[in-house]
């Protein structure tokens, strides 16, 4: 097969849009976790603050993924799929890359001390542990699952300092853990799809795999238990029609932990939000999940 026949398809976005990677910004719904599991999403002025922090993290992170592509746009031109990132591809110049970076950063912070301190805290925080992680720890083998999984935890917690809710330990633990699973699920399917030796993530090549599925094995485990103590701790008062919403969530939210982990196995998660945007046996378990929940939070 030629090199054209690897080629995406021609893409309507421009370059710069397509280098601050709009698919990656599913991750950031992270941050309705908090309101959702508290139950006050729904209360207009919490929307507004949740919706705006989303948006916070969208610029930011498009600022770090900016950053990381100038980075590491050698080592993404040896990469079979990162090659045709647009500054790999050299359809976005590194000084623009760079100046649309501290653009995104500028805005990113001006709205999230805007919307509430903390959460300007939480994203000047989540910028300087990222940038520290792309210049300097991103080769350094467990900080850089700790670094990149750090992420995930703050995405969660945005959510609730945007809006002043407090954090139960269970969902610091789920978020915790829920980001280790996801991040070593992550490089577990690198090695599976790319080698250790495949130059294209100088960590890769220490670790093995049976490391890593050690790591999002005990992630997973912990996932669940943390999850199955909260629901069944928030089932002693949420019985709508009688029934026990939250306990009944745990099991679609197993399954598609269960699911996630095949993916990881068969070396197809390295990128995780392609996973969640195309695995349709997955949406579906997410859809049953979030069914019980809905129902035992706003019922």
């Amino acid at each position: 097969m030629t090199e054209l026949e690897h080629a995406p398809a021609r893409h309507r976005l421009p370059a710069a849009i397509r280098a601050m990677r709009p698919r990656q910004w599913v991750k950031n719904i992270l941050v309705f976790a908090a309101p959702v599991a508290a139950g006050t999403l729904l209360q207009p002025a919490i929307l507004l603050t949740t919706l705006w922090a989303f948006v916070a993290f969208c610029l930011v992170s498009a600022s770090i993924y900016l950053i990381n592509d100038v980075r590491d746009v050698e080592a993404d031109r040896a990469h079979p799929k990162k090659r045709f990132r647009p500054i790999a591809a050299g359809e976005l110049s590194p000084t623009t890359a760079l100046v649309l970076a501290g653009a995104s950063l500028v805005a990113s912070l001006a709205l999230g001390f805007w919307v509430a301190p903390l959460l300007g805290v939480t994203l000047a925080t989540y910028w300087v542990l990222q940038v520290g992680y792309s210049l300097f720890l991103k080769n350094q083998p467990i900080i850089d699952l700790a670094m990149v999984a750090s992420g995930f935890i703050l995405r969660a917690v945005a959510g609730g300092v945007a809006s002043g809710i407090e954090l139960s330990q269970w969902f610091l633990l789920v978020a915790a853990f829920g980001s280790l699973f996801m991040v070593a699920g992550k490089r577990y399917s690198e090695i599976r799809e790319l080698g250790a030796g495949a130059g294209t993530r100088a960590s890769l090549a220490r670790y093995t795999d049976s490391y890593l599925r050690f790591a999002w094995t005990v992630a997973c485990t912990a996932v669940i238990m943390s999850y199955s103590l909260w629901a069944f701790e928030q089932s002693q008062d949420a019985t709508w029609l009688h029934l026990p919403w939250h306990v009944i969530s745990i099991a679609p939210f197993t399954l598609a932990l269960l699911r996630y982990a095949y993916v990881i196995d068969s070396g197809s998660a390295g990128e995780p939000e392609d996973v969640v945007l195309s695995d349709r046996v997955l949406q579906a378990l997410g859809l049953l999940w979030v069914a019980p929940v809905a129902i035992a939070v706003f019922f």
